[in-house]
């Protein structure tokens, strides 16, 4: 992807509404997404110059990944909310379930991310002083619909928000014990649909602010707002509803915007994060793989309403009066683990593995013993993915692998879903052992290509385009074998339904059983080219 933020010429005569007197910033251009890969349901906060950012997780382990900047265009991994059984118990969550849509809020030297685990223990926040963690064990709040959100108000009261019904409740929350002070009650119903999600309350020019989601999670997907002169409403709906949507933008190459959070930050001006998807006249722009990824835009204030990026389209280049660049060293390449534990770019599925089931190599790389469970089963196989960030990218491993029992496998696989996944890998047949493709697509699986191999290291590479997967393995990595070309719409969101975008990475399974011995990877790389 190119620099996200780069100057882009003199300053034009205009003002900001918002800005700082006699502040008037270069205007540069930034790249959208800012986080790329499945970072759906943005939420933000900021504490001085500081920006932390939470988005949702489903069904992967840790749960609800974190992110700092310091310009909200560069972001940096910080860690988890959720990182411990205790907090988080997603076993038997089926794909697409779990942890949906954080909100994440600071207030008197305190973090607070609200969540619902849905299939599970409902509406509960943790706390923490410092964003990186530890943060605190659950609190629940109730076991209502999804979307909570608090609101901290000036006068000392805080607001717990949520969707029911299409519509908006709210209630008072006692935010040292979870106790809600009164029972939820409507405050307000959709601004311009037939069903409101993710309300955010701000007060902002002696208003309240209602920030709403409507139109679903797919084309039709907008941001809406209204305001009232009382946290309770009524709230009188913009007149320029929805403030964001593309819903009316066919063809496009970002699709789905929707779901956002505001911030003013420290310059006082305003933006908003907000999650769309990415779409390639190459593969067809009703699909896409790699899931809801997190977007930003400038947002000005007329007429005491918020106006998104002028009311213009989002881009993939944006040009709007940007905070002063403060990128991030960058990481080291291709670590998966860090002081013994997976790199933060790294999920498992439901649940931590084990040491026996993963553990880190010496000199880098991760040793994967193959547990019972296959990637189809609702489990926890033993499997580490990463999201796929971009349109060009290679995934490279070296494997080295002997398999003893009949049905032990292990290799690379790109994963959508339980019943949604291609994977390249090393299995051990009755006649012997071979490196295959094989689809899973819902309760079908087909072998794409086979070949024999009788070594114990090999070479596996998935790279993409923008309309399919090549799948290659081999004993010399100059003279890998194509074992299938698999389209990218076998894996898109489109086809598969549910709420993530592709994860790929290693994995190992017995197939039944507890595989004999583990598959070793001592080098994973993930290189990608613009797009």
């Amino acid at each position: 992807m190119a620099d996200p933020l780069v100057a882009s010429g003199p300053p034009p005569a205009r003002s900001v509404h918002g800005a700082k007197p006699g502040a008037e910033p270069w205007p540069r251009t930034f790249a959208n997404p800012v986080i790329a890969g499945f970072h759906p349901d943005p939420s933000i906060c900021r504490v001085g110059g500081d920006y932390y950012l939470g988005v949702s997780s489903f069904e992967y382990f840790p749960g609800v990944p974190l992110f700092h900047s310091r310009d909200l265009v560069h972001w940096r991994p910080i860690g988890h909310a959720l990182t411990r059984r205790s907090q988080l118990d997603l076993a038997a969550r089926p794909s697409s379930q779990g942890i949906f849509a954080p909100t994440l809020r600071h207030h008197d030297g305190r973090f607070y991310l609200i969540t619902t685990d849905v299939g599970g223990s409902g509406n509960f926040y943790v706390t923490a002083e410092d964003p990186a963690g530890a943060w605190s064990e659950p609190v629940c709040v109730d076991q209502g619909c999804f979307d909570p959100s608090l609101f901290f108000d000036d006068d000392g009261r805080v607001y717990y928000t949520r969707r029911e019904r299409g519509s908006t409740v709210q209630a008072e929350i006692d935010v040292t014990s979870g106790r809600l002070l009164q029972p939820v009650r409507r405050i307000s119903g959709p601004f311009a649909s037939t069903d409101a999600e993710g309300p955010h309350l701000y007060k902002a020019n002696g208003w309240y602010y209602l920030l709403c989601a409507e139109g679903g999670t797919g084309y039709g997907h907008m941001i809406t707002v209204g305001r009232s002169e009382s946290p309770w409403g009524p709230f009188t709906p913009c007149p320029h509803n929805p403030i964001l949507t593309h819903r009316h933008l066919v063809p496009h190459g970002i699709r789905y915007t929707g779901h956002g959070d505001l911030v003013e930050a420290h310059d006082g001006s305003w933006w908003m994060v907000f999650l769309g998807t990415r779409h390639d006249p190459r593969f067809g722009y009703n699909f896409h793989v790699m899931g809801r990824e997190t977007f930003l835009a400038p947002v000005e204030w007329v007429d005491g309403w918020p106006v998104v990026n002028g009311n213009r389209p989002i881009s993939a280049t944006m040009r709007a009066p940007a905070l002063t660049p403060c990128p991030w060293p960058a990481p080291a390449a291709d670590a998966v683990f860090e002081n013994d534990r997976l790199a933060l770019q790294w999920s498992t599925l439901r649940a931590p593995l084990s040491p026996a089931e993963c553990s880190p190599l010496p000199g880098g790389g991760v040793r994967l013993r193959g547990n019972a469970r296959s990637l189809a089963d609702c489990a926890t196989p033993a499997f580490i993915g990463r999201r796929q960030e971009h349109f060009h990218f290679k995934m490279r491993a070296v494997m080295r692998f002997r398999p003893g029992n009949i049905g032990e496998e292990a290799g690379l696989a790109l994963r959508q879903s339980d019943t949604f996944h291609v994977s390249l890998l090393l299995r051990r047949e009755s006649g012997g052992s071979f490196l295959l493709v094989r689809r899973r697509i819902l309760d079908m699986e087909q072998v794409m290509g086979r070949i024999p191999f009788a070594g114990e290291v090999c070479h596996l590479e998935v790279s993409g385009d923008y309309t399919h997967y090549t799948l290659r393995a081999g004993a010399d990595p100059g003279t890998l074998e194509t074992l299938d070309r698999c389209p990218l719409r076998l894996l898109s969101t489109e086809l598969a339904t549910g709420w993530t975008g592709v994860v790929l990475g290693p994995y190992a399974s017995g197939n039944g059983r507890n595989a004999r011995t583990a598959a070793e990877f001592p080098e994973i790389r993930y290189e990608s080219s613009a797009g």
